[in-house]
């Protein structure tokens, strides 16, 4: 999974792919970046860690907001997207460090951090107990963890699109997000803190045009190994199309939330 992970985010052209449908076609008009940095409830200088930070767009939706004592350090197992974090975040006045970290062994001494961040991606940890602990060790004893993920079904409506052209693909992206996600997420914590709060996201999609979702569905990792033939491609955009005009959009159920941990076990 690891190598997987590698290629694809050694750019953002896959997530970016991902938050511009979510930008476009989400009904809850509340911004997903703006509810996350709700739940940083932290003193006004403190350190922060966000473990998979991609391209900074937590920073980057939240400038407004981010006090001038917090000391933030901006983390990703890809070099590739710290670099365009740290392009993306170049405008913004307050001060970041950029690190290249690996979330199973991070190069920071016990009780470094006020606040550890890893937004959807402890999922593709390959040895989730390990970063667990690790990101348990960093913390301060009364620190914050925040992990976000999805649920088991999330975007079923989207992945049916695609089973026609690939069998079985559905079971193959619910086994992507397995290793962490809604349902499990707070009994892998557990072992380590003894605070976990659980907040659900409500929101969904309501998608008017083929080309977004199409994009969306191409950038899955998914499809790496079986990537949709030319032929494939056109008969998908227009089957979208096609339920587009025929419904007038299709509706996507989102399913996704956050752990809030404290007081390590």
């Amino acid at each position: 999974m690891q190598n997987s992970v590698i290629q694809q985010y050694r750019t953002s052209a896959n997530l970016d792919a991902r938050i511009a449908l979510h930008a476009r076609f989400s009904i809850n008009p509340y911004p997903w970046m703006r509810w996350v940095f709700d739940r940083l409830t932290l003193p006004p200088v403190c350190r922060v860690l966000e473990l998979g930070a991609g391209t900074g767009s937590l920073w980057l939706t939240n400038q407004d907001r981010i006090p001038e004592g917090w000391d933030i350090t901006l983390s990703d197992f890809s070099p590739g997207m710290l670099a365009q974090a740290r392009t993306a975040l170049s405008a913004v006045a307050h001060p970041f460090a950029f690190e290249v970290v690996d979330a199973q062994a991070i190069p920071y001494g016990d009780g470094a951090f006020d606040a550890v961040i890893a937004n959807h991606m402890l999922y593709h940890v390959p040895n989730l107990p390990r970063a667990l602990a690790e990101m348990r060790r960093v913390l301060k004893p009364d620190g914050l963890l925040i992990t976000s993920t999805v649920g088991e079904r999330a975007m079923a409506e989207l992945w049916a699109l695609v089973e026609p052209f690939r069998p079985g693909l559905w079971e193959r992206v619910c086994a992507l997000t397995a290793n962490y996600n809604l349902e499990n997420g707070a009994a892998q914590l557990a072992a380590y803190f003894k605070d976990i709060e659980r907040f659900d996201f409500s929101d969904g999609l309501i998608v008017t045009e083929a080309e977004p979702l199409l994009a969306y569905i191409l950038s899955s990792q998914t499809l790496r190994k079986q990537p949709l033939s030319q032929a494939e491609r056109l008969a998908l955009q227009s089957e979208i199309a096609a339920r587009i005009t025929a419904e007038g959009a299709i509706r996507i159920t989102k399913i996704a939330g956050l752990f809030v941990a404290r007081d390590r076990v």
